[in-house]
C-alpha cells in the first residue's frame, strides 16, 4: 500500500511539501498541487482523514470584503453569500472598505487574524502580496488579481454587446455609453469594449462618458449626464453600465423634458422597468462560495469562471 513517502518520491517533492498540500497549510502553488494529485491518483493513495483532521482547525467562517455594501450589486452579492453560507453551516464576516485601499489591507489582516477559513474579495484596488504570501484561500468576484487566484464574473463583453445591439435594433442611431472609471481595471470594462466594437461594426460613432473613481456609488453623475444631453441633443439611445447611472439618466432626462422611451431609449446592466442585461448575481455568489470551500479542502479549482447573462426587455426601450 502506497504511503506519503511514495507520493513525494513520484511527485519529485519533499514529504513536508506533500503534507502541506494534503493539509492545505502554507504557500502551495497550483503546479505543486497538480503534481501531488497526479502522484496520488497514479498510486491510488488515499490520505488518512483522521490524521489530516488533527492539523485542521476550521472556524467555519468566510471573510467577505466589498467596496460598498450599499451598492445594489454588492448588496445582492452579500445577501446571497450569507444565504448560501448558512445552508452549509458557515458564517460570513463582512467588511465594507468604502473603497479605501488602506481599509481593505487592514481588513484582510484582521480576517487573517480571526482565522477565517478563506476570503471572498469584491475589492477593486487591493495589494494582494499578503494573500499570496500567506496562501489564505481566496476567490475574487469581477476582479482578476493574479494568475493563481480564482475569479468569477458574468460575461461582461456579451452584456455590452447585447445592450448595444438591442438599442440599434430599436432604431437608435446615436448611442452613448455612460460607464464607471476605466482606471479601475475591472472586468466590467469589457462592457465598454463591447459597446465600442458593436457601434463600429454597425457604422455608429461611439460616444463614451466615463466617470471617476469617487463616483462609484454616489448619485453624482448629474453634471456628466447633463453635459451629454447638452452636447448631443439628438442622442436617442443610452447604455448605462449600472443601476445608479441609469437612475440619474432618468432624472436628468425628465428635467430636460425627454420621455423614455419616446425620445431616448435606455439599456443597462441590471432595474425594474428598464431594459436590462441581467447578471446572475445569486449564481455568482453561490459559485464563489463553492470555489472557496473547495480551496479550503485543498482541491484544485478553475482560475477563471464566466457565467452567462441574458437580455430582459422592458418598457424603457
Amino acid at each position: 500500500m502506497a504511503n506519503i513517502k511514495d507520493v513525494a518520491k513520484l511527485a519529485g517533492l519533499s514529504v513536508g511539501t506533500v503534507s502541506r498540500v494534503l493539509n492545505n497549510r502554507g504557500y502551495i502553488s497550483q503546479e505543486t498541487r497538480k503534481k501531488v494529485n497526479a502522484a496520488m491518483k497514479q498510486l491510488n493513495y488515499v490520505p488518512n482523514e483522521l490524521a489530516k483532521s488533527i492539523f485542521r482547525q476550521y472556524t467555519k467562517i468566510i471573510g467577505v470584503i466589498v467596496p460598498f455594501v450599499t451598492h445594489p450589486y454588492f448588496g445582492k452579492v452579500v445577501e446571497s453569500l450569507e444565504y448560501y453560507a448558512s445552508e452549509i453551516n458557515y458564517k460570513i464576516m463582512l467588511c465594507d472598505s468604502y473603497f479605501e485601499k488602506e481599509k481593505e489591507i487592514e481588513y484582510f489582516k484582521m480576517l487573517k487574524g480571526n482565522k477565517v477559513d478563506g476570503i471572498i474579495l469584491g475589492s477593486r484596488n487591493m495589494d494582494i502580496s499578503e494573500a499570496i504570501k500567506d496562501n489564505l484561500p481566496l476567490v475574487t468576484i469581477d476582479r482578476i488579481l493574479g494568475d493563481n487566484i480564482p475569479c468569477i464574473s458574468s460575461d461582461n463583453y456579451k452584456g455590452g454587446m447585447l445592450a448595444t445591439e438591442h438599442l440599434i435594433k430599436k432604431g437608435c442611431k446615436k448611442i452613448a455609453l455612460i460607464s464607471g472609471s476605466p482606471s479601475l481595471h475591472l472586468m466590467a470594462n469589457q462592457r465598454s469594449i463591447a459597446y465600442v466594437d458593436t457601434c463600429k461594426k454597425n457604422g455608429i460613432e461611439p460616444i463614451v462618458v466615463s466617470t471617476n473613481e469617487d463616483q462609484f456609488t454616489a448619485m453624482t453623475y448629474y453634471n456628466e449626464i447633463h453635459t451629454l444631453f447638452k452636447s448631443h441633443p439628438d442622442i436617442d439611445g443610452i447604455f448605462a453600465s449600472s443601476d445608479i447611472i441609469a437612475a440619474q439618466v432618468i432624472q436628468v432626462a425628465a428635467e430636460a423634458g425627454l420621455k423614455i422611451p419616446d425620445d431616448t431609449s435606455i439599456a443597462r446592466l441590471t432595474t425594474p422597468q428598464l431594459t436590462t442585461i441581467h447578471q446572475p448575481i445569486e449564481q455568482i455568489s453561490k459559485y464563489a462560495l463553492e470555489l472557496i470551500i473547495n480551496e479550503i479542502k485543498g482541491e484544485i479549482v478553475p482560475m477563471r469562471t464566466v457565467l452567462p447573462i441574458k437580455l430582459v426587455e422592458r418598457g424603457s426601450a
